[in-house]
């Protein structure tokens, strides 16, 4: 289908959402890959990864970029080789990107899955969320906190960062759709906003 959800955040970061319906031959008509690309593709197993790679280069297009554009660096962070900021998810029947043309950004869309009760305590104090009564509000809240934390290792961009111990997030309210978040490591502290929305059982955090 064609783009799902286009969000303006400021005038310089945007985030796009794509519903991913179409077979790999429809996702791949109209897509030039570089060769790396290409090998990257062949090389995934599984159908779904392989649409999620293609729609991402359908985001892409939206904005004006094709694949070549598109480098990673030693870490498999995601840049733009004109300079401004990226970065890209994608799970199960969606994917997402944002860019900013002035600060680093990360993005990640999650499926809300009861599975996240049983890890939370791996990227979370989970003793912060026992007084949340609804089930499924629990799971929403936790699946938000993970989406947050891993879009803050995203702007990170190396693999040091645990998420217990250096990625902390503030409590938050629903309705507000948005919190703020630090990553404190080696004595050093930066923080960011966090915005979220959720839809069709997924939920997407992204945070600038």
């Amino acid at each position: 289908m064609p783009l799902y959800k286009s969000l303006t955040v400021a005038d310089t970061t945007k985030v796009l959402i794509w519903k991913i319906e179409e077979t790999i031959n429809e996702l791949n008509t109209n897509v030039l890959l570089t060769e790396n690309s290409q090998a990257r593709l062949n090389g995934m197993k599984s159908q779904l990864h392989q649409r999620g790679f293609l729609s991402v280069r359908h985001l892409l297009k939206e904005v004006g970029y094709s694949d070549a554009d598109l480098i990673y660096d030693a870490y498999g962070k995601p840049h733009l080789k004109d300079g401004k900021f990226i970065s890209i998810t994608h799970s199960y029947t969606f994917s997402g990107i944002i860019i900013s043309d002035e600060q680093p950004v990360g993005i990640d869309i999650e499926k809300q899955r009861e599975k996240i009760l049983k890890i939370a305590h791996k990227f979370t104090p989970f003793e912060e969320y026992k007084t949340i009564a609804n089930h499924e509000a629990l799971v929403s809240k936790l699946t938000i906190v993970w989406g947050a934390k891993e879009s803050l290792y995203k702007i990170y961009g190396k693999k040091s960062l645990l998420f217990l111990h250096h990625i902390f997030i503030d409590d938050f309210n629903f309705a507000d759709e948005k919190t703020t978040g630090a990553i404190r490591y080696e004595g050093k502290t930066a923080s960011y906003q966090i915005f979220f929305l959720e839809f069709e059982g997924f939920t997407c955090v992204y945070a600038i």
